[in-house]
């Protein structure tokens, strides 16, 4: 009976432990005459469909992130660079807690590439290959869609350089998954478009 109890309270233990798991985030998107494609701002709002690793619960509504700002939660709002952990001395860009197992859980950007201490996302380059975008650590959570279409963006004419300006909240409101533009300098038109992305262990 001793030994069954201990069994069990180990058991309880390790189920309401946050085991890290690091989580790379890829996006493929076709390009058309353009480059350098990247969030407009350092405060550009990461949006992600979010499932608890302890209920396995997946949370009904995109929840967001911020690597500079407040993150952004469907469960509470609160300003800050960071987040405060309940119950630990640490702190995260996002805290979550679970509505159906009420557990908290958090996650936080990493850099985004090998020997970088760079937060900040990889311009995409690649067109119609999914590349590296975003690094994060999460502990108790799951990250199993990145909501890529969201947002300001901008983009680089692949030869002559001109900055363009994409605002996808923009183009949703019309009805349109894609951006056109022109370019002036190049005297071509260009475009954006087939946008995916994929969450995997890194």
């Amino acid at each position: 009976m001793v030994v069954s109890t201990r069994l069990i309270l180990c058991w309880i233990e390790l189920t309401t432990v946050s085991f890290p798991q690091k989580l790379r985030v890829s996006i493929s998107i076709e390009l058309e005459g353009v480059t350098n494609v990247r969030p407009a701002d350092d405060d550009y709002e990461y949006f992600f469909t979010v499932m608890c690793s302890s209920c396995r619960e997946v949370h009904p509504k995109t929840v967001g992130l911020n690597r500079n700002a407040s993150a952004l939660s469907t469960i509470n709002t609160t300003q800050g660079d960071e987040h405060e952990i309940s119950g630990s001395k640490g702190s995260a860009n996002f805290v979550w807690r679970c509505t159906n197992c009420k557990k908290e859980h958090s996650a936080s950007f990493l850099p985004s590439a090998p020997k970088s201490k760079s937060t900040a996302p990889l311009p995409y380059s690649n067109s119609s290959q999914f590349s590296s975008f975003v690094t994060l650590d999460c502990r108790g959570l799951e990250f199993t869609e990145f909501h890529l279409r969201r947002g300001k963006w901008v983009c680089e004419g692949e030869d002559s350089g001109k900055a363009f300006e994409i605002d996808w909240d923009e183009l949703a409101q019309e009805g349109e998954e894609r951006w056109d533009d022109y370019d002036e300098d190049k005297g071509e038109a260009v475009g954006v478009s087939e946008l995916k992305s994929k969450v995997e262990r890194a």
